[in-house]
């Protein structure tokens, strides 16, 4: 099976970009194979935040839309797409895969503008990433069979797995394309038919994904989008009745609310919620990767990324040294344009998120952090209107504070020093997300003790997340439930029938 892109991720080498002109035309809903001329929703109006400027009003699904949307996406089910072979479906999800990376510099472009990530990184990443999770789905289909069940006497017993049929799928602001694509592959793939919200400050590209869709052929209604925002699409698409799963990634907060309403209509859903994760070095590491890499995961996509290592947890013995030198290379990454080659860190998603950080950055000050560089913005000369954050480091923290607590999804790292194995685990888990974690470490037996220690859905030693398709990917504590990625990932975008079947012929009675 295909597993997406093995580039090194620690490298953030110059390379050219090439990018194309783009007119965006795709500003409404796409419901049962079509572009709306007309909604019933408000329009939504989306900024460029490298810029400042406006780039775009979409408009937004109301509650006809949905109630459209969840129809189409039904009939869909039920019908053609549902039924349809496995094989057929998987050549569908393939060509969905060659269209996202022969468009891929439009897509870029398009995601770039929307959500101030460096070019570079959304078409190298992000794009071929996204064609990656419909190729492996695509994959998977040809190796799922229906389970005998043995030791049984007098019945030939077996499970089978049938698709939900109507999927909503509710995708946030920070890797709009790429999370489409992990979502909607895994339930497109089963024969579920999917309607998607996408976040309201980051719709474009999401709607560019109904043009793949006519491009690929794919039957009316079996992809749907309605952006709107969080409070009423969002809301609405939870509570119709004909939904019959929820994913959703984004806040604890808004996680809690998403299930809450789903379950007055018992909808099962998929929660991947926020992390706090820690990013723990050992004196024993290979510090020179250990070093590069801390600073690509408090950085990347300015830091707005849920698994994102936060805390750096440095054994005490080389910490000094250790965060001497991540400040140096943090003082030397290049903040600015997306669209430049050079640029390392873009924009932040939008003015609400910048003030987020400056609140959390002026608290760790009050609480007593040492502030060892960032701290502040960082104004382009060429786009004074863009939301642009240095990156930010923070020593001496103490473990207990605000900083190192909640998530801030922001360039900002907590540096935290530890003494011994059972601190730095102690450490670790007293936090209430379970995401994601990172160990340092060339002792394979520590490094052991720690996977098996640890509180979180990802462990990853010696590296930072990659994020591949074929690994399944989990929440624990207030980071959310169900798993994404893996056979996993597809299995539960089924639901499980158990078969009997009386094979002698004998009737158990009273």
């Amino acid at each position: 099976m295909s597993d997406g892109d093995s580039r090194n991720l620690f490298s953030w080498e110059d390379g050219e970009v090439e990018t194309e002109r783009v007119e965006i035309k795709r500003l409404t809903p796409f419901i049962g194979g079509r572009y709306l001329e007309g909604t019933s929703g408000d329009g939504l109006t989306v900024i460029n935040p490298a810029t400042g400027a406006e780039i775009a009003v979409v408009a937004a699904a109301g509650p006809r839309e949905v109630a459209e949307a969840v129809e189409a996406a039904a009939q869909a089910a039920r019908g053609s797409w549902g039924l349809m072979p496995k094989s057929e479906r998987a050549a569908y999800l393939r060509r969905i895969a060659e269209l996202l990376v022969h468009h891929g510099a439009r897509l870029a472009t398009i995601e770039c503008l929307d959500t101030g990530h460096p070019f570079k990184e959304i078409r190298d990443l992000d794009v071929s990433g996204a064609a990656g999770w419909f190729n492996y789905f695509a994959d998977v289909l040809g190796t799922l069979r229906s389970d005998v069940i043995e030791g049984v006497p007098g019945y030939f017993s077996f499970a089978v797995r049938e698709p939900h049929g109507v999927v909503g799928i509710i995708i946030p602001w920070n890797f709009p394309l790429f999370l489409l694509a992990r979502k909607s592959a895994a339930a497109l793939a089963m024969g579920n038919a999917v309607v998607i919200k996408p976040a309201e400050e980051t719709p474009l590209s999401t709607l560019e994904f109904g043009e793949i869709c006519l491009e690929a052929g794919l039957p009316s209604g079996v992809v749907n989008i309605i952006p709107g925002e969080g409070e009423t699409t969002g809301r609405e698409l939870v509570g119709h009745p004909g939904v019959d799963l929820v994913t959703f990634t984004g806040s604890v907060e808004v996680g809690r609310e998403v299930a809450s309403r789903a379950g007055q209509n018992l909808t099962p859903v998929v929660l991947e919620l926020g992390g706090k994760s820690p990013n723990i070095v050992f004196a024993d590491a290979d510090l020179e990767a250990a070093c590069a890499s801390s600073l690509f995961t408090f950085c990347s996509n300015q830091g707005q990324v849920c698994t994102a290592g936060t805390r750096l947890l440095a054994e005490a013995s080389i910490c000094d040294r250790f965060v001497a030198d991540l400040v140096n290379r943090a003082q030397r990454v290049r903040v600015g344009d997306p669209f430049d080659e050079k640029t390392q860190v873009g924009a932040v998603i939008s003015e609400r998120q910048m003030e987020r950080i400056e609140r959390y950055v002026a608290l760790g000050r009050q609480e007593g952090a040492k502030l060892l560089t960032g701290g502040d913005r960082y104004i382009l000369p060429t786009a004074p209107g863009g939301l642009f954050y240095r990156p930010t480091v923070f020593g001496d923290v103490d473990p207990k504070t605000t900083i190192a607590q909640e998530e801030i999804f922001g360039p900002v790292l907590s540096v935290i020093p530890f003494h011994d194995e059972a601190e730095a685990l102690a450490m670790a888990n007293d936090v209430p997300y379970g995401l994601a974690a990172f160990v340092w470490t060339r002792d394979l037996s520590r490094a052991h003790r720690m996977i098996e220690g640890l509180q979180a859905g990802s462990v990853v030693v010696n590296s930072t997340n990659v994020g591949r398709p074929s690994i399944p990917i989990g929440g624990y504590k207030d980071s959310g439930f169900g798993v994404e990625g893996g056979i996993e990932h597809a299995l539960s975008m089924t639901k499980l029938k158990a078969v009997q079947i009386n094979i002698r012929g004998e009737i158990p009675i009273l």
